[in-house]
């Protein structure tokens, strides 16, 4: 048995525009590295975090990574001893799915470590809690794409009922961070709570192209559905420039484009690597042209979720 592994766990981009809390995809990078240990404490210990600016806690049943572990070791009846090491990739409130990673690649280690009594899809339970330690409410558009990899859709959340889609090879995402900060719960409190019907019959058949679009390759399709008539509007404020963002990735020769999450970050779908990275420039042309500056990622979709490094 291995008493040592370390997990990578993919960044993730959720809403997808019209799919605000059911749809989400996974990154290749960034991502969250953790490296799990068994000892003889028969306790949970986070003996080191790194990329957090020393923001996170190392209380376990506090930190997004160790809850998930905990609520994981807690279902299997397991006093199992673990140390962990969480190495942060990617920028805390990015929009990215930080706590996520962090979420998935903790419980996938354990589970390894403890003999695979779990499927990954199994994992997904546990993962969650550590996203309701984050933000407050177990959300699993970002932790499932973490954890299982690809375009993953949520049907439900009482019973968990998630789908996963099949992704068009040739799909490639930019994801543009500027900057700025934007807190979730900011990010949330300016969400109508009641929405036109009009509204919602637009936002369904969007929903539903997008799905559509990815089952039969379709990019015109894809392309006419990545449009969100709900939330967009809302956060588009809280992003400077956002309109001439989109517009720029668009007219570089994006399918889509829209806000990663609860923001700031910023993703586009394109048919190509090519197109991929002109719109990245393009995008960033637009933050550096009023002093803010940005991390770009490009990447397509990864179809895998987390992925052992190393095992001893």
């Amino acid at each position: 048995m291995k008493h040592q592994v370390s997990v990578f766990a993919p960044a993730t981009v959720a809403n997808v525009a019209c799919g605000f809390d059911v749809f989400g995809f996974a990154l290749n990078h960034p991502g969250d590295v953790v490296e799990l240990s068994s000892s003889d404490s028969g306790q949970l210990e986070i003996i080191e975090i790194t990329g957090d600016s020393g923001l996170l806690s190392r209380d376990p049943k506090i930190n997004t990574a160790g809850v998930a572990v905990l609520a994981l070791l807690d279902y299997l009846g397991q006093k199992r001893g673990f140390t962990m090491k969480l190495h942060k990739q990617m920028p805390l409130g990015s929009g990215l799915g930080s706590s996520a990673a962090s979420a998935a690649a903790g419980v996938f280690a354990a589970n390894y470590l403890l003999g695979s009594p779990l499927t990954t899809k199994e994992l997904l339970a546990f993962a969650i809690e550590g996203e309701r330690i984050a933000c407050g409410a177990a959300h699993a558009d970002n932790v499932a794409p973490a954890l299982l990899g690809g375009f993953t859709l949520i049907r439900s959340y009482t019973p968990l009922d998630v789908i996963q889609i099949p992704v068009p090879d040739f799909l490639y995402a930019t994801v543009i961070h500027p900057h700025i900060q934007i807190q979730t719960k900011d990010a949330r409190s300016i969400l109508r709570r009641m929405i036109p019907l009009s509204d919602a019959i637009v936002q369904w058949g969007n929903v539903g192209g997008v799905v559509a679009g990815f089952f039969m390759n379709d990019l015109n399709l894809i392309s006419r559905s990545l449009q969100d008539q709900i939330v967009e509007p809302m956060r588009a404020i809280l992003i400077p420039k956002f309109y001439e963002v989109k517009a720029a990735a668009m007219q570089a020769g994006a399918l889509g484009c829209s806000i990663s999450g609860s923001g700031p970050s910023l993703f586009a779908l394109s048919s190509s690597k090519e197109v991929a990275e002109k719109v990245a420039h393009e995008m960033c042309k637009v933050f550096i042209h009023i002093q803010i500056g940005c991390d770009s990622y490009i990447s397509s979709i990864n179809q895998t979720g987390p992925k052992i490094l190393s095992a001893k």
